[in-house]
């Protein structure tokens, strides 16, 4: 037992020595990092072997008596150094304290020697400190003095009511003196005060505004009375000169408010006073606005309020009480229509109130606009036109309207030198011409509806050269193949075509009186001329055309007569225009003229006339449709067409027939019955096929038997053969029996019963049965299927009429499937 803990105890090996040293070194490095962990380190020292702790304090003493030895050799190495630095630090010393002392000398005898400059150099900077606040003192002063003395100049202007130059002191101290001084007391009061003293200011040259507002208001009558008077007397001469010059040539006079008046010669140059001629120079002075009224308040006030930076202010409140005084100035007074001096006061106070505006308008820049002014001139002349229109209504004094008619055009001439627009001034004039004209209008309807109801709307028939020569000298009618023919012969109009001409013009006399007394050119006069001409073709000549085409004793042969007139009414349109030339002297060709509307109005009663055809041909066809006595039930057809639908067609026929039998010379008047005749065709065609389809579908038929349908065919065959037959000749192939493609297929589909084919192709464009729609199809279809239950109670029993049920079935089913998806 002993000799086995002896072998135990057996020192290691070499090689175990070696590999035990190698593992203690790598101990012992990691132990002496500082930047490794020691847990782990020392882990592996008690996780090894159960002696290794041991080993490892033995190599740890030994390492540390290694570390020892290497110490203390370094020590003795440097030892000997230590020792003469401390020996030549301690020499050092005592040199030291000697320099301390020499330096702590030589300071005491520094600090006595600069005592007294220090004293000095306090005085200096003492006395340097004063003259600044001196000179500062002495500046600011310079500063304040401006102030003052501007400010006492502000007094002063106030004191002697100069407020412009004041607000301008004003300005110059708010913006210049006082922000270089703001800092002082006296300054902050000034600034203070200053708003409160604008506020004065303001309201002073408020009150001289109302003042002038208040002036101008009681001077406006002699203003617009002294502008009126030099508007006569430069028209007066104007109309002087343009005789003198036999109506050749002619001025416009323009008045300015600048106290010179020039014209407008007949070339366009502007006349200025002293070209106008010694006449003008007899003329007593030429007073303006200047002269009757001070506008100098009205200048002061706006520079004022401008400087004070409320001129929006101003302007508001100048044109909010200009606008009040025009409304007072519009106000006529009741009996203002009792004598002309009445129109004359109430034109004079309007001129008046407008010839200031129109000053302030070129005299201020700003103040008013010209938009202001259109607006004030647009709202005063509705009302002027209003009260005109009012109160001219209850004149009936010939030389009161008259006088009347004469100052409205000097209150129009006087304001369009101004450069306001008059024109509604002159359609006033035209208005109370118009007044003249109207019972000439009614006179006129009278004649029109009389030469109407004798009128036989036929063609004119002509014997004899002389009745020819007759007719073409009251119309002015002119076709080179009825001249050709050998009389007798027949015109294609009828006789109240030249008694309508006729009488146009003898109205066109008629208002020429009127128009002529107006003293205006041959131009207005023309045109004024071919607006009574248009207002009587497009009101009474158009409303007598349109009761005549609605009146039930008007056939269809009357009405394509109708048409054939209107034509020519209207070709006559351009003898009327030259008829009105040859009266006013005025070429068409040199200045715009005003265009006969007579053009339009025979066409509005030409397709009115074409719709009444039309409308009355539908109607007649809608009559026999209702004879219409289907047996819906019966089992088989008549084998023959219905005995309405062939009296309808013979209708058709012969209506048709009264179309070829119009005059047919080749010309425009055939052309346009033949189109005339293939609407009205086509429109009956599309009319029949709507209204059979209609009646087909109609809700409150519940059941259609296959007979019915078969009978129906017949019918339908009997439209296109009707169609197919060329009762108006001019369609191109079979674009007429188009109008029964709907009918033709639905019925052919349920003819043949081709439904699979139908179905099949359902959205093709090649489809066969293209033009049936599912719904359709869809309706008819059930009608049969109820028929088919009600009249085959046993059908069920039969194979083949089951069959046929559950085929319908199938195809409603399809078709509603159809339906859906349409409506989706």
């Amino acid at each position: 037992m002993a000799a086995a803990g002896l072998h135990a105890a057996d020192p290691p090996s070499e090689e175990e020595d070696k590999e035990e040293e190698a593992a203690f070194g790598n101990v012992f490095a990691e132990l002496e990092s500082v930047e490794l962990p020691l847990g782990t380190s020392l882990r592996s020292i008690y996780d090894d072997q159960p002696n290794a702790h041991k080993r490892f304090m033995e190599k740890l003493d030994a390492r540390i008596r290694n570390h020892d030895r290497e110490i203390e050799k370094m020590c003795n190495f440097h030892h000997q150094g230590f020792v003469d630095a401390i020996t030549e630090l301690l020499k050092v010393r005592a040199d030291a304290e000697k320099l301390m002392g020499q330096v702590t000398d030589t300071n005491r005898r520094l600090q006595e020697a600069g005592r007294e400059v220090t004293a000095q150099t306090e005085e200096v900077i003492r006395c340097r400190v004063q003259q600044r606040n001196m000179a500062t003192t002495v500046e600011k002063l310079h500063l304040c003095i401006p102030v003052l003395e501007m400010y006492n100049k502000l007094k002063e202007q106030l004191e002697s009511k100069r407020y412009y130059a004041a607000l301008k002191t004003m300005e110059q101290l708010e913006k210049v003196f006082i922000p270089r001084v703001s800092q002082y007391r006296f300054c902050q009061i000034m600034a203070e005060n200053l708003p409160r003293l604008r506020e004065d200011i303001k309201d002073i040259s408020m009150s001289d505004l109302k003042d002038f507002l208040e002036s101008i208001r009681k001077h406006s009558d002699k203003v617009g009375h002294t502008a009126m008077r030099q508007a006569q007397q430069h028209r007066t001469f104007n109309s002087a000169v343009a005789k003198q010059a036999n109506m050749g040539h002619y001025t416009k006079p323009v008045y300015s408010l600048n106290g010179r008046t020039h014209s407008h010669s007949h070339n366009g140059r502007l006349l200025m006073d002293d070209e106008t001629g010694d006449e003008e120079e007899a003329d007593e002075e030429i007073l303006t606005a200047q002269d009757l009224v001070d506008f100098s308040p009205v200048y002061r006030c706006l520079h004022i309020y401008t400087v004070l930076g409320d001129r929006e202010t101003f302007e508001n409140y100048y044109r909010k009480q200009r606008k009040k005084q025009a409304r007072l100035v519009l106000q006529p007074q009741a009996n203002m229509h009792e004598t002309v001096e009445g129109y004359r006061r109430y034109f004079n106070q309007i001129v008046g109130f407008f010839v200031v505006e129109d000053h302030i308008l070129h005299a201020t820049q700003g103040l008013v606009t010209r938009a202001f002014t259109d607006e004030l001139w647009n709202m005063a002349l509705s009302k002027i036109i209003a009260v005109l229109r009012t109160h001219s209504s209850y004149c009936d004094d010939p030389d009161l309207v008259l006088e009347l008619k004469n100052l409205i055009v000097i209150f129009a001439d006087t304001l369009q030198g101004y450069g306001f627009p008059v024109n509604r001034l002159f359609d006033l004039l035209f208005e109370v011409r118009d007044q003249y004209n109207e019972t000439l209008l009614k006179k006129w309807a009278l004649v029109f509806r009389e030469i109407f109801e004798l009128d036989n709307y036929s063609p004119i028939p002509v014997e004899t050269e002389e009745e020819y020569l007759l007719v073409v000298s009251r119309f002015p009618f002119h076709d080179a193949e009825i001249e050709k023919q050998d009389f007798p012969k027949k015109l294609p109009m009828s006789q109240s075509v030249p008694q309508i001409y006729t009488q146009v013009k003898e109205l066109i006399y008629a208002s020429l009186k009127f128009s002529e007394s107006l003293h205006r050119s041959f131009t207005e006069i023309d045109d004024m001329l071919r607006k009574s001409t248009n207002l009587l073709l497009t009101r009474t000549l158009s409303s007598c055309l349109q009761n005549l085409i609605k009146k039930p004793h008007i056939g269809l042969t009357e009405l394509v007569q109708i048409i054939i007139n209107t034509t020519h009414l209207e070709q006559a349109c351009k003898y009327l225009e030259e008829f009105i030339t040859n009266i006013t002297n005025v070429s068409p060709e040199m200045v715009h003229t005003t265009r006969l509307y007579g053009l339009s109005t025979f066409k509005d009663a030409r397709h009115a006339a074409e719709g009444e055809i039309y409308t009355k041909l539908n109607q007649k066809i809608d009559e026999f449709i209702q004879l219409a006595d289907y047996e819906w039930g019966m089992a088989e057809s008549d084998g023959r067409a219905s005995g309405y639908l062939m009296d309808l067609i013979n209708f058709l026929r012969s209506t048709f027939q009264v179309f070829t039998h119009l005059p047919n010379n080749n010309n425009e008047h055939a052309s346009m019955s033949g189109k005339v005749a293939q609407t009205a065709c086509m429109s009956a065609c599309k009319h029949l096929s709507t209204s059979l389809m209609q009646m087909l579908l109609d809700t409150e038929l519940k059941q259609i038997s296959m007979g019915a349908v078969q009978q129906f065919n017949l019918d339908v065959i009997q439209c296109e053969l009707f169609a197919s037959s060329e009762p108006v000749p001019g369609f191109q192939g079979d674009t007429l029996q188009l109008a029964f493609i709907d009918l033709r297929q639905l019925l052919d589909l349920f003819m043949v019963w081709d439904w699979s084919i139908y179905l099949a192709d359902y959205g093709q464009p090649t489809s066969k049965y293209l033009r049936v729609n599912p719904a359709t199809a869809l309706a008819l279809l059930e009608k049969m299927k109820d028929t088919s239950k009600k009249n085959n109670i046993f059908s069920q029993f039969r194979k083949n009429d089951r069959d046929k049920q559950k085929l319908i079935e199938t195809v409603v089913k399809q078709l509603r499937s159809l339906v859906n998806g349409m409506s989706s």
